[in-house]
């Protein structure tokens, strides 16, 4: 008999854990040295997949509190609706965060509600990113989400370029519309090199957009979308990104670099959430992440 009772209370003991993981939220802090030399450090909270659904009460909370970190710069990199209905819940627990100096771009969960996927085939689906399983209507009210971000003073950075003054920085920034559908649109304007810093952000961080902007000059490029794996192995990592992102860098901060160029910072969030559908985390807590960028080579910053 306990042959096979072992390997059920291991696996009992797996889940239990992992639907407690997923609600852990966590506070990661980095420091990123990109800033010209003589700078101030700015605080950057990188807020990726919160995959909101209405009832999520100890999410909202948490979420509302992060406020009180008083970053200079909110980046939000998608995937912020997991239900039709969640929009006045994102609002309300992104509170004060909207007050202060942000950009956002886009994910497949701000277009598309979730729906259940056989983990299987997600653990083996490779790279993902088909444009075919998203040909159903955009059921999310992603226009209604981005009208309450933009007047708020949040700056939309889908497709497009855009440049911020944020604590005496000069910011430029680019942005792409989720690559993970192919809905991004990637042009040949090389980084602003008047600015203090240039910033690639982009949902989904897909090889064909780090290769453009490190190849353009971008000394600092945020994503998520990969849940940093979500179910991970000690010791061994994610199994998966769901793009095409090496399993290695599937969260954190790591460097990207095309031959011939300057290495770029690369950050990829874990997120924050689940599909409501797969409401489980594994050595991979949720998570919000407070950059300090530092000035090159700033004793702080190695």
């Amino acid at each position: 008999m306990l042959p096979v009772v072992l390997p059920i209370a291991v696996a009992a003991t797996g889940l239990t854990y992992s639907l407690y993981e997923a609600t852990a939220f966590t506070l990661r802090e980095v420091a990123v040295p990109v800033l010209p030399p003589g700078s101030s450090p700015l605080r950057v909270l990188h807020l990726s997949d919160t995959h909101m659904t209405p009832g999520q009460r100890k999410k909202q909370n948490w979420l509302r509190g992060l406020a009180d970190l008083q970053p200079d710069l909110v980046i939000n990199t998608g995937d912020n609706l997991s239900h039709l209905d969640a929009m006045p819940s994102v609002i309300d627990a992104y509170g004060d965060l909207l007050d202060v100096p942000g950009a956002f771009v886009f994910g497949s969960n701000d277009y598309f509600s979730p729906r259940m996927k056989n983990p299987v085939r997600y653990l083996l689906g490779g790279t993902g990113g088909d444009p075919e399983k998203y040909r159903r209507p955009q059921d999310l009210p992603f226009e209604e989400l981005r009208t309450a971000f933009t007047d708020r003073g949040w700056t939309d950075l889908t497709n497009r370029h855009a440049s911020l003054e944020v604590a005496g920085h000069k910011l430029a920034f680019v942005g792409v519309d989720d690559p993970h559908l192919g809905y991004d649109k990637l042009d040949d304007e090389p980084a602003d090199k008047s600015a203090d810093l240039a910033i690639g952000v982009a949902h989904a961080p897909y090889l064909r957009v780090l290769d453009r902007w490190n190849s353009l000059g971008y000394p600092l490029i945020m994503a998520g979308h990969t849940h940093g794996g979500q179910l991970c192995l000690p010791f061994y990592g994610a199994l998966v990104t769901n793009c095409d992102l090496d399993r290695k860098r599937a969260k954190g901060l790591h460097q990207h670099q095309v031959d011939g160029h300057d290495p770029s910072w690369l950050h990829v969030s874990a997120g924050l959430g689940t599909s409501p559908f797969t409401p489980v985390r594994f050595a991979c807590r949720p998570e919000a992440t407070l950059l300090t960028l530092t000035e090159i080579d700033s004793p702080g910053s190695r």
